[in-house]
């Protein structure tokens, strides 16, 4: 609850700003949305890269790749990917 009580103080003063500011604020907000998502993705690369080069992954070609999902979500309980 806490929570939601300060997402509708931050509302309530962001509706309080003039419009144009109100603008601006989207903008910051979205543009720091993006960079967040590009550092996850960054990360979550990073460990990928780390883990093939450790030979955690093994090779495939996109179609046994797709093939091997396929199995997988038509049967989940089967496989040990």
């Amino acid at each position: 609850m806490k929570q939601l009580s300060n997402l509708d103080k931050v509302l309530e003063a962001a509706m309080e700003l003039p419009l144009e500011q109100q603008e601006m604020l989207v903008q910051i907000l979205e543009n720091r949305i993006i960079e967040s998502r590009r550092d996850e993705i960054a990360s979550d690369a990073a460990v990928s890269i780390a883990e093939f080069t450790a030979g955690r992954f093994k090779v495939q070609t996109a179609s046994e790749a797709i093939q091997e999902l396929r199995e997988y979500l038509n049967n989940p309980s089967a496989s040990d990917v």
